[in-house]
């Protein structure tokens, strides 16, 4: 490995605010990190006695370092952390869950719908939230159907309804598409629901007790049974959400350390309601400190994902960091709002600290015993198969309908358990409907056909299947190029195909092993077995709905989304178009007489 000269490289290195970059002798990025001083704090990594063992191993492998300058430290750390997402180093902290945060979508349509949103804002309409969880989005909607009957269908079926649906037989929806209700009473519901999630709820309960009472003294008893029903759900939904606590917007932060794992719990409170918990396990490097932990975690938590709007006004901490101030004052400026970070609290913030970190403590409890349930299986698998070390296991499973919309799957175990990020399933194609044997060859060759990289070699790859898709399995491996070879194991059915009674192929059959019924080395085999079969039959059921809700027209050269629309429109829907003439079709507009007559043939060649 080369030595890298840093005492050059410094004499180079500018005072001003960056990020630096660490390489390794491959050239991999190791390691990213943001600095007020680039001089100075890279220096640090430098010095003569480092009393932190991961910096020595950290320096030990550098081989090169670049730096990119920036304006302001806020600018830095939300570079640092766009690299950090981007290069995912082995010495930083990673926050494993990446994905942007679920948000209530109110459309702009004429009749707006509710919806589910996660991802870039590209709809118009309203966003409320974020919430900490799609399971929180999705409860929040299924009680909010209850309430205001605002629909929550997709456009296309809102588009397409000549009566009304079940949801307006259950009174969830007051059906719109076919006007069963005026448009402003269906916007005085969309009002409602606006005011609900900007989180005025006594305001709305207070309109609908009015409304109530006026429907009342009317003698209009069914309407004022509707107002006296929705205001009892508001209510029970509020029950159910509110604190006991006059904090309109805050984030308490849990944290546990312990046995080489860590948890942090998000307790994500919002207009003086409760939007969900999580709990993040970040990658922790080994010996990492608990302040860079927290500092690292609250750098990508609250400025990856695009949006900054999860930023709470007030955020509790379970100690205080050295880099507090600093963080405080770069989330105020990326939320154009002042941002409170608080570490020593009393009363009310106190128990909220305490009801975090007991969640954290409680989730990295259950981890630490699936993980110790994990460990205790892969060991006896090792010894059951006689080996010496299992650190990647891969297994395939080919699902199809007599033959039809073929789909291989490819699942992924390494030491934490499924590792879904490497999961993979492979269209099948040019091989005969209904060969199985062909298939695994196809999903081989996608698999590791080109495969140079000895790392990503499984150290056991399992075949659902018998001898002859294992010998299949042995038969592509014959030729392999790299030094490392998988052990091939075929998971063959007992006869009754019952669960238990698997017995396992080796050496093309040749070696066979029996598991008890209750051993733990057989519960991870079908559980690897189960995953890949419901990935491939999840894969394969996708395809064939895909090709079932497939337009005819789609498969017509030169006919596009803009003509298949006229089509439908002007002929009465796809069973008009298949009875048309040429020269019915030659009258819809922007279908000329040689696209008719190819939509003609088509269909009827088709029939």
């Amino acid at each position: 490995m080369a030595v890298f000269d840093h005492k050059a490289f410094l004499k180079t290195l500018s005072t001003e605010p960056g990020v630096y970059r660490m390489y390794d002798d491959e050239h991999q990025v190791i390691y990213v990190g943001k600095a007020k001083n680039l001089k100075k704090r890279v220096s640090s990594y430098f010095r003569a006695n480092i009393p932190d063992s991961k910096t020595r191993v950290l320096v030990s492998n550098i081989c090169n370092i670049e730096v990119t300058l920036t304006n302001t430290e806020t600018e830095a750390l939300l570079l640092e952390n766009n690299l950090i997402k981007k290069y995912q180093p082995r010495y930083n902290i990673l926050l494993r869950d990446d994905k942007s945060y679920p948000y209530i979508f109110l459309s702009g349509h004429k009749h707006p719908r509710l919806a589910f949103h996660r991802g870039a804002r590209k709809y118009k309409g309203e966003y409320f939230g974020p919430f900490p969880s799609s399971a929180a989005v999705s409860e929040s909607l299924r009680l909010m159907q209850k309430i205001f009957p605002v629909r929550q269908c997709e456009d296309v079926y809102y588009r397409a309804r000549s009566r009304p649906c079940l949801q307006y037989q259950l009174k969830r929806c007051s059906a719109p598409c076919v006007g069963k209700v005026s448009d402003e009473d269906y916007f005085d519901q969309v009002d409602l629901v606006r005011q609900f999630l900007n989180g005025k709820s006594q305001q709305v309960i207070a309109k609908l007790v009015a409304r109530m009472e006026t429907a009342s003294m009317a003698l209009n008893f069914e309407l004022a049974a509707k107002y006296r029903d929705q205001i009892a759900l508001l209510r029970q939904m509020q029950e159910q959400q509110s604190i006991a606590g006059n904090f309109a917007e805050m984030d308490v932060i849990g944290f546990v350390q312990q046995n080489g794992l860590c948890a942090i719990h998000m307790l994500m409170i919002r207009e003086h309601k409760v939007l969900g918990t999580k709990t993040y396990f970040p990658k922790v490097p080994k010996d990492s400190l608990q302040d860079e932990i927290l500092t690292s975690f609250i750098g990508q938590y609250y400025l990856s994902g695009g949006t900054h709007s999860r930023i709470a006004k007030e955020i509790i901490l379970p100690f205080a960091l050295q880099e507090q101030e600093e963080l405080a004052c770069a989330l105020s400026e990326v939320a154009q709002r002042k941002v409170i970070f608080r570490a020593q609290v009393r009363s009310e913030r106190a128990q909220y600290l305490a009801l975090a970190n007991k969640n954290a403590l409680n989730s990295i409890t259950v981890k630490q015993s699936a993980q110790d349930s994990i460990n205790k299986r892969y060991a006896l698998l090792k010894e059951a198969l006689q080996m010496s070390d299992i650190q990647r296991m891969e297994c395939f499973d080919i699902s199809h309908t007599m033959g039809e919309n073929t789909v291989a799957s490819c699942v992924v175990f390494d030491a934490q358990g499924p590792n879904n990020k490497e999961y993979r399933r492979y269209n099948v194609t040019g091989v005969t409907p209904g060969d199985d044997y062909a298939a695994m060859d196809f999903a081989l060759n996608k698999r590791y056909g080109k495969l140079q990289d000895e790392t990503k070699v499984p150290d056991v790859i399992f075949i659902d299947g018998g001898k002859g898709q294992l010998g299949r399995a042995e038969a592509f491996f014959a030729d392999w190029s790299l030094d490392k070879l998988p052990l091939l194991v075929g998971v063959a059915k007992g006869t009754s195909r019952k669960p238990g009674l698997e017995t396992l192929l080796i050496d093309g059959g040749r070696r066979t092993v029996n598991l008890d019924s209750d051993s733990p080395a057989l519960h991870l085999i079908q559980h690897i077995r189960d995953e890949s079969h419901r990935f491939a039959i999840a894969g394969h059921r996708n395809k064939r709905q895909k090709q079932r809700t497939q337009s005819v027209l789609e498969e017509i050269e030169g006919v596009g989304l803009k003509r298949r629309q006229a089509l439908l429109k002007y002929l009465g829907g796809m069973q008009g178009v298949k009875s048309a003439s040429i020269h019915q079709l030659k009258q819809v507009p922007g279908i000329s007489p040689k696209t008719a007559e190819k939509i003609f043939n088509h269909l009827h060649d088709k029939a």
